[in-house]
This record gives C-alpha cells, sequence and structure tokens, in this order.
C-alpha cells in the first residue's frame, strides 16, 4: 500500500488516532481538508509524505517518530504560527506551508535545521502577503535565499543563480 488516501472525509475527521499506526506499508498518508487538530504519533510508520493541508493544525508535533524517513511535509491552509517542532524531521526536503499564519523571520531561521530542505511554499503567510502588499517580493525572496541558501525553488518559481548570487550579498542583520 503506497499511499493512503484520506482526504475531505465525510464526516471530517477531527482527530489522528492510533488505529493510524496501523498504515505501517504506507508511504504517502493524506489527511487534507478534514478537521484535525494535532499531528498525532507517528512511531513506527515509515512515511515518506505526510500531507496535512486544510485542517486546523496550529503547531507542528510528533514527527520524530517518521523523521527517518519523512520528505515531504504539506502542511498549508492550517493555523499556524511557528515551525517549531520541524526540526524532528531534518531529511524534509520538500514543506509546502502557504497560507498560515507566519509573520516572524525567526520561523524561517529554524527551517536552517532541514539541511536537504529545496522547495519551500510560504505564499499566502503574513511574512509574503505583507512583502506583496509593500512591492517588496524581490526582497523578500532573497532575504528568504540568504537563510536558506540551498533551496532550489519557492514558492513555485525555480530560484535563479542570480538571485543566489544577490542573496549571497545581503549583509547579514
Amino acid at each position: 500500500m503506497e499511499m493512503v488516501n484520506l482526504c475531505g472525509a465525510c464526516p471530517p475527521i477531527e482527530r489522528m488516532d492510533s488505529s493510524i499506526l496501523g498504515l505501517k506499508a504506507s508511504r504517502h498518508l493524506a489527511l487534507s481538508t478534514n478537521s484535525i487538530d494535532k499531528i498525532g504519533p507517528l512511531t513506527g510508520l515509515s512515511l515518506e509524505t505526510l500531507s496535512m493541508g486544510r485542517n486546523c493544525l496550529k503547531r507542528i508535533e510528533n514527527l520524530e517518530g517518521v523523521a527517518p524517513t519523512l520528505r515531504q511535509l504539506w502542511i498549508s491552509y492550517n493555523s499556524i504560527e511557528k515551525l517549531v517542532g520541524i526540526e524532528k524531521a531534518p531529511g524534509i526536503r520538500v514543506l509546502y506551508a502557504s497560507n498560515n499564519k507566519i509573520r516572524d523571520w525567526l520561523e524561517i531561521e529554524r527551517l536552517t535545521a532541514l539541511p536537504d530542505l529545496e522547495e519551500l511554499l510560504l505564499a499566502g503567510n503574513p511574512l509574503h502577503s505583507e512583502a506583496a502588499a509593500a512591492g517588496n517580493l524581490t526582497a523578500y525572496r532573497l532575504e528568504v535565499l540568504r537563510r536558506l541558501p540551498h533551496l532550489k525553488k519557492l514558492d513555485g518559481i525555480p530560484i535563479e543563480v542570480e538571485e543566489k548570487e544577490a542573496a549571497r550579498a545581503l549583509p547579514r542583520l
């Protein structure tokens, strides 16, 4: 069983309980578009992708159980303000965290704990939206790249060599 798709269940799933631990053969667990408010324990699973978009999450937790295998975390359209807990899964390569409540550069700094992170989606967060409203998306992209120079794609747009060079030239704050 490669993928377990429980997206948009009717009635919506409200919590992750221990029954999820029976999905040991699953590599992709899709729980998007439900009413889950907390990532439950995932110990013993070998997930490569955890899809939790469009739920009621307020924080990232319980990733240590899938840390050895987790490569993609999809948590867009939740209510996450802080990325504390992301460091428990340092093998993440793709993080979709758009349309949350991330507004502080400290939260982007936390992503330095993910040395393999290549693709990051932050559009729709206050950090991105405020830069867009001020016409400063270029400065926003460069600041993200200054902090995360190994990214290959940001907000769905591939990183250009010129952007990496410009970000490297920015002074450290």
